[in-house]
């Protein structure tokens, strides 16, 4: 019986090849889209999975409440490691203080590259599971040791054997390479973790650490534990939430620290917070994805089920017959749900051809290395399972509406499919162009707001602008001798050296008091140390006062604010007022325009700068207009070299650092106009396979019109005005829906652009004339058809 099931489904397959052929196109269509979205899914959904102690690791981190709003941060201070070991250790297995995961300048000889890595302390192989290649996991019980990935010890050593060697840290010390482990899988948050040194190699290289005065006043480091076997993850993080209260000095207790433990399985999914709250993360963009695909997919089975239908009447003799020889209901349901299931593994098969062909160009736009899982089992019984119920949803409704034909009426000829036998094919067009419209004007917002965004006033010149990473002391020791080198060749106008990016904020402090200041007004103030040059460097802009000069030996405790700070400490004529940091105090020189320098879709934070005579993290360069960037590049190049020829000469354009602060919104708004695009495809597909049997089922109609004296332009009308209505219809659906989703969305944005008319106003009049477009083909050929080939038979 299956045999004949399958005979006949493939035989009314070759029969109506239009009609099959946009069934499966559109079919597969709707599954490449699906299957991407599912690989994309469980690429996010498994990060940091490999580790088999992914339920149990977790990052300490700590609420602190500041003018009654609670910030979250990942920083701590540096002796809550050694706190926790001595007041919980039964409830953890492991304790491991970390440095921030930072590049780093290594060399071999004459071999120097640059890499990212980590000090940890010495159990952090066992806990990130690392996976040895040479060495074993005890490879940082030594202080000057090493463990290096697969990739770099490949960089640095070629083939030859990296055990034992010495490796330099920024031309500062030597460390010993004790072991090499495979590479982390790219879905790790330790993804780019290129080495790991001991954490007591931190300390001897940075020996500040371990001298501050107040070390649970500076919270500037990473701490991450693995709970023991026999912990609660949500018990102990309870446990521990004083720990850090009950050391801080006393001025820093109204900030009131709370511990927590993020658990490794938020990290990626869970990481933003507001107020205390975890409010989610990337897992909004794994449900909105999930939702796009399941919608793309749903429009491609109402296609199917639009022209099965459709068709009914080109059906009803045979179900007649079919079921006047004694067919039961139930084995015609049978045979309907086999000619759908066949579609839809053919369907599946073309998918497979379209998912290789899109991958490619999606990884691109989405950053993945994401492939299909040829040899996995699972994924194979997956889409088995997948393609088998697409077929059974898109051939549910025809295997219903078509086996409930009464035979009496079908072979007498008086079967009539009925006035309302159409409203649920429109019901599903509707449905098809509410979804469409709604993605394009969910694309539209987000490039907008993208755009929006990079208009913003930045408050400084990031043309020609140049950042470059101090890694080793030998540039800072001759500023002078390089800047006036590079100045002499045409190379730059101005340099300068920060305690940071243009492009973030890496230091923030408390500790501030002005005149009139109430005492119990927390503040966080991001600041930065630079030398004199820095805002010619830039080019920021005064709104009152003036630069920082060496003509001026004040300025070395002097401070130059931004207008938010200004405005926040709300001192009428700020400039020439004292301000008092940890009890120093720093005189106001000047104020300038806000810089955006974090997030340009939030409010700008108060900022202060300073002179600082060792700021040796960045050295800015503004480079000369009058001389092309690439001759200027090779001239610092070498410049640098000269002063500094163990180091590598690397850098970062600023214009393109601050670009990369919008690449997650427009990698989603590029992802959103895909999927938007693929499905007004779809819908558009079906709407030509529906105008195509419209118009073949009107054909005598449309002859008598003709003849009767109907123009062209009044047959296209009445052809296309059924599918106008149902796309304004959707429209009437889509723009509010659209409106209240995009409206949250720009919610999140402290800086977002409006929900203009003309944005759905454009969305509507493409969607209308998309649809012109599509049926117009079919409309037209069946108005200039010559009437006397469709009435001859009259």
């Amino acid at each position: 019986m299956i045999r004949n099931y399958f005979k006949i489904a493939w035989r009314n397959l070759i029969k109506n090849k239009a009609h099959s052929a946009i069934n499966i196109v559109g079919l597969s269509v709707g599954m490449a889209v699906a299957m991407i979205i599912g690989l994309w899914i469980w690429d996010e959904l498994s990060y940091d999975k490999d580790n088999p102690n992914y339920e149990k690791i977790a990052q300490v981190m700590q609420h602190n409440t500041l003018n009654g709003e609670i910030g979250t941060w990942p920083a701590v201070p540096f002796p809550l490691g050694d706190e926790l070991r001595k007041s919980y250790g039964s409830d953890f297995k492991y304790v491991l203080m970390s440095s921030w995961t930072e590049s780093h300048f290594l060399s071999v000889g004459d071999k120097k590259i640059t890499r990212d890595g980590n000090f940890f302390e010495p159990q952090a192989p066992d806990m990130l599971d690392l996976q040895m290649l040479k060495g074993t996991r005890d490879g940082l019980k030594e202080t000057f040791s090493m463990l290096i990935s697969a990739s770099m010890a490949k960089a640095l050593f070629g083939d030859a054997d990296p055990m034992g060697k010495l490796i330099r840290i920024d031309d500062k010390l030597n460390a010993k390479v004790t072991g090499v482990y495979a590479d982390l899988p790219r879905n790790s948050r330790f993804s780019n973790l290129s080495f790991i040194s001991p954490w007591n190699l931190k300390l001897y290289k940075d020996n500040w650490i371990t001298k501050m005065n107040d070390p649970w006043g500076s919270n500037a480091f990473q701490l991450f534990v693995q709970v023991a076997d026999h912990s609660d993850m949500e018990t102990v993080s309870k446990k521990i939430k004083d720990a850090k209260l009950r050391n801080v000095a006393k001025q820093d207790r109204r900030y009131n620290p709370q511990l927590f433990l993020q658990p490794m399985k938020n990290w990626h999914l869970y990481s933003e917070f507001k107020n205390g709250k975890n409010v989610g993360g990337a897992i909004q963009y794994v449900w909105l994805f999930g939702i796009i695909g399941s919608f793309v997919l749903i429009l491609a089975c109402i296609n199917f089920m639009n022209l099965s239908t459709a068709r009914s009447q080109k059906r009803a003799r045979e179900v007649g017959i079919r079921k006047a020889v004694g067919s039961l209901r139930q084995q015609l349901i049978s045979q309907f749900y086999m000619e759908s299931v066949l579609v839809a593994f053919i369907a599946f098969i073309l998918s497979l051809v379209f998912v290789q062909l899109m991958l490619p160009l999606f990884n691109a736009v989405a950053d993945k290395e994401m492939r299909i899982l040829w040899t996995n089992p699972l994924f194979w019984i997956f889409c088995v399972a997948f393609t088998a119920v697409t077929g059974l949803i898109a051939g549910s409704y025809p295997a219903l509406y078509l086996s409930s034909f009464q035979p009496v009426k079908v072979l007498k000829g008086t079967f009539q499919a009925g006035r309302f036998a159409a409203v649920p094919r429109k019901v599903l067009v509707v449905l098809q162009f509410t979804v469409s419209v709604i993605l394009i004007i969910g694309t539209i917002v987000v490039f907008r707001q993208v755009r929006f965004a990079k208009n913003r006033p930045v408050g400084y010149d990031r043309n020609g602008l140049v950042m470059t990473p101090v890694l080793t002391p030998e540039i800072h020791k001759h500023f002078d001798a390089v800047r006036n080198d590079l100045i002499n060749a045409g190379a730059i106008v101005e340099m300068t050296e920060s305690g940071g990016p243009t492009t973030s904020v890496w230091s923030t402090n408390g500790g501030f008091m002005w005149k009139g200041k109430d005492p119990n007004l927390g503040v966080d103030f991001p600041n930065t140390g630079i030398t004199y040059g820095y805002g010619k460097t830039v080019g920021w802009q005064f709104v009152d006062g003036r630069d920082f000069s060496k003509s001026f030996s004040t300025d070395t405790a002097a401070f130059i604010m931004n207008e938010t700070a200004a405005k926040y400490i709300g001192l009428k004529n700020i400039v020439g007022e004292t301000i008092t940091w940890d009890n120093h105090p720093f005189k106001v020189v000047g104020v300038i325009k806000d810089m955006i320098i974090e997030d340009p879709y939030q409010q700008v934070r108060p900022q202060l700068y300073y002179i600082d005579p060792n700021p040796d993290s960045y050295v800015i360069i503004k480079i000369n207009p009058k001389s092309g960037a690439s001759a200027s590049m090779e001239k610092i190049k070498k410049t640098f070299a000269s002063y500094s020829p163990a180091e590598p000469f690397n850098f970062q354009w600023v214009d393109q650092e601050y670009a990369k602060k919008f690449g997650d919104e427009e990698r989603i708004g590029k992802l959103a106009g895909f999927f938007a695009g693929l499905a007004i495809f779809i819908s558009c597909l079906g709407l030509f396979g529906m105008a195509s049997f419209m118009a073949e089922q009107r054909i005598k109609e449309i002859g008598v019109r003709k003849v009767l004296g109907a123009s062209v332009l009044n047959l296209w009308g009445l052809l296309s005005k059924d599918f106008v209505g149902l796309v304004i219809i959707s429209l009437v659906f889509a723009v509010p829906l659209s409106f209240y989703f995009m409206g949250n969305w720009l919610g999140k944005y402290s800086y977002h652009s409006d929900l203009s008319w003309w944005i759905f106003g454009a969305a509507c009049a493409g969607a209308l004339l998309i649809t012109l477009l599509t049926v117009s083909y079919q409309a037209i050929k069946a108005a200039m058809a010559n009437p006397v080939k469709s009435l001859k038979t009259e």
